[in-house]
């Protein structure tokens, strides 16, 4: 026999696509050919197969040899065809029986000297598998649990190319994946830690209830980091979905944690200002891997300082803020990943930053304006929450522990809001006020009455405010009044919604 075939997945981003990889051995000059549109990682793979099969024991067959791998217009990636390869060409050659692996998924990496090593992507790759009905897969130990996750798969993991030799040949066992570790428990930050600050408060409630984007302006000291980071607390765990989005992208950046298990609590991600546009929205050389933005989703996308952040890259949030995916052109293909996070910007006023805020400032009009405006404005209009914070006085700081409320009992809140929101807007495609059309709050039978909205209508008509900003203040405003157990949101909850957007409520 001089052809054989296997099966293997391929990943475009994190969507994966089931491979073919064909061997077909023939007389002539020896010789390795890999067809299919490899990369530079799966082009070196010639030598790390041949030298694993070599010392595995195995015979190395002296043919020109022709690897292919189906679809061959779609890109292949990386080292997780290692294993698959050195399988069919075994097969081709007649050295191994490939009937066991029939309808089987097989991945992995070779080194040198036939060990399997773990490869980034199994989590998606294997639920690709899944998709298109493949019932058993074939991994390297240390993704074995990460694969486990899927349901409906069978998987079995290698630690050798010998290993897979054998049980092809003699039906000896593989190795079954450890049971799924629990999520360690941590105490973490909690509200109840934060000094004062009810408006600051209210606001991140609104924002976790609601999915909205958050800014924080005030001077330092006044807790517009400790506000930040208290905003997963206050987050529902991730459904099955969600959470298997969010591992899947961890999965592909090489940044899951062991004990293969799905990752239930929401994202935090808080890059240092001097981090450049393709770290934040994904980039790097051939197939653009996952930034910040992506690996924040369904989490929080945390700039602290955010005016120190270079223009070029606040402003490449702009498209994934509105639309939920940053799409990723470069030469080695085009990509595209889902970014649908909390933006959370904090800013001091000025350069100076006083913190016994502006009547101590010594910065002129001029140093003041320029600075703010590293926020462009049509940045700050996607931002729906925008609160200026005060100076915390000693009143506050000192009784902190004995009145502040914790994150438990926001949380409570905001998960309650968050199943109204879901239950109204069932059917919709949507789950979060943030995320509703402007033109469905808009149109019957969810537009507000004129007495509702009257103040609105009238900072629209001035121009004060966008239409982008009057479609955020009224999703605030369903926001509030979900919160607030209410059907739908009354003049008050339109006036607190402009209150949180702008600062003031009149």
């Amino acid at each position: 026999m001089s052809y054989a075939k296997v099966l293997c997945v391929g990943l475009v981003g994190v969507a994966g696509h089931l491979v073919e990889v064909e061997a077909d051995l023939a007389a002539g000059l020896p010789a390795v050919v890999i067809s299919g549109l490899p990369d530079t990682a799966l082009h070196e793979a010639r030598d790390r197969v041949r030298a694993a099969v070599v010392n595995s024991g195995q015979r190395w067959p002296n043919r020109r040899i022709t690897l292919n791998l189906l679809p061959a217009t779609l890109p292949k990636f990386g080292s997780a065809f290692d294993l698959a390869i050195a399988a069919a060409l075994l097969g081709g050659s007649g050295e191994l029986p490939l009937l066991p692996l029939e309808g089987v998924v097989i991945l992995g990496e070779l080194g040198l000297d036939g060990t399997v090593r773990p490869v980034r992507g199994v989590l998606p790759m294997v639920a690709a598998a899944a998709r298109e009905g493949i019932e058993r897969v074939i991994v390297p130990v240390g993704n074995a649990a990460e694969a486990a996750v899927i349901p409906g798969v069978r998987v079995r993991a290698v630690d050798t190319l010998h290993r897979l030799v054998t049980f092809v040949r003699d039906g000896s066992p593989l190795i079954e994946p450890p049971a799924a570790t629990p999520e360690p428990v941590t105490g973490g930050p909690d509200l109840a830690e934060v000094a004062g600050q009810q408006m600051g408060r209210r606001a991140l409630e609104v924002a976790a209830a609601g999915g909205h984007h958050l800014a924080l302006l005030g001077p330092p000291g006044a807790g517009k980091t400790m506000l930040a980071e208290r905003l997963p607390s206050i987050l529902p765990e991730l459904d099955d979905d969600a959470a298997l989005e969010v591992t899947a992208l961890h999965s592909v950046a090489g940044l899951l944690p062991p004990g293969g298990r799905l990752l239930r609590r929401p994202p935090f991600q808080a890059p240092h200002h001097t981090a450049t546009v393709p770290s934040l929205v994904g980039g790097g050389s051939g197939l653009a891997r996952p930034g910040a933005v992506s690996l924040a989703h369904r989490g929080v996308l945390f700039l602290d300082e955010a005016p120190e952040f270079s223009k070029g890259a606040l402003e490449a949030l702009r498209q994934p803020l509105e639309h939920g995916r940053i799409q990723l052109a470069r030469s080695g293909g085009g990509t595209e990943y889902p970014a649908r996070t909390q933006l959370v910007l904090a800013a001091n006023p000025c350069p100076c930053a006083k913190p016994a805020g502006d009547a101590y400032c010594e910065c002129t009009p001029l140093v003041r304006r320029r600075y703010l405006a590293r926020l462009s404005g049509p940045l700050l209009d996607r931002i729906d929450v925008q609160v200026r914070l005060m100076p915390v006085r000693a009143a506050d700081l000192l009784e902190t522990a004995r009145s502040a409320e914790p994150s438990s009992a926001v949380a409570a809140r905001v998960a309650a809001a968050r199943r109204a929101a879901a239950s109204r807007w069932v059917g919709t495609g949507h789950r979060l006020n943030a995320e509703i059309p402007g033109p469905h709050l808009r149109h019957p039978p969810w537009r507000l009455p004129g007495r509702d909205t009257g103040e609105l209508r009238g900072r629209l008509d001035s121009g004060s405010i966008s239409a982008r900003g009057f479609d955020r203040i009224i999703r605030l405003a369903w926001t509030i009044a979900d919160l607030d157990g209410r059907d739908r949101p009354h003049r008050e909850d339109v006036l607190e919604a402009i209150q949180l957007r702008t600062g003031d409520g009149t």
